[in-house]
């Protein structure tokens, strides 16, 4: 999902920011594989994630979206003006869903440029484990929820597009596939530049 940057750390670590895989991309319709264990590699991940999610910029990113098919997602839904508040989910599991649904308009770092209206529940339960390793759980409602569903969907190989019509659907994808046609033409033509 899309927000405003604001970078921040969860450690000592130095992030990277890593490309954000655009759709159709076979990776994005993956389902994910839960991660054994919280190591450094997956700190390191989440590093990484919450720097390209800050940098894009966006409030949400899940690892498939950067080509790692992992069960690790990042969010920061706080105000823009509110001080950053990220949270990093290893194995996120929705537990409950509410009966009242909310509409909110989505966006996407991996379909950029394109917004949907998709109905969720407007609050869910969740839990995971941190970047610590430690089991947790929480209520999430209003953008919170939006985001957590949003970005759960990435592991499970859904996309916020799959929530509109197959035409709708068919016009976003060939808007992509032109975007990623011109953004390789761009990239020969730097490399070209240089050589």
């Amino acid at each position: 999902m899309i927000f405003p940057p604001r970078p921040r750390r969860l450690t000592g670590m130095t992030a990277q920011i890593r490309p954000i895989l655009i759709h159709p991309d076979r990776r994005l319709r993956a389902e994910c594989e839960p991660v054994a264990e919280v190591d450094d590699s997956i700190r390191a991940l989440i590093e990484d994630m919450l720097a390209t999610m800050y940098d894009a910029p966006g409030v949400g990113l899940a690892a498939p979206q950067v080509g790692v098919l992992k069960r690790v997602i990042v969010m920061d839904c706080v105000d823009k003006d509110a001080l950053p508040a990220p949270v990093a989910m290893v194995n996120p599991e929705i537990l409950r869903v509410s009966e009242e649904l909310n509409v909110h308009e989505e966006g996407c770092l991996s379909v950029p440029e394109e917004y949907v209206e998709v109905t969720r529940p407007a609050r869910v339960r969740v839990r995971w484990l941190d970047a610590a390793g430690a089991p947790q759980e929480a209520d999430f409602e209003g953008l919170w929820a939006t985001c957590v569903q949003h970005e759960i969907d990435h592991l499970d190989g859904r996309l916020f597009i799959d929530y509109v019509g197959p035409l709708k659907r068919k016009l976003i994808t060939e808007r992509m596939k032109k975007l990623k046609r011109a953004r390789a033409r761009e990239q020969e033509e730097r490399e070209a530049g240089v050589a």
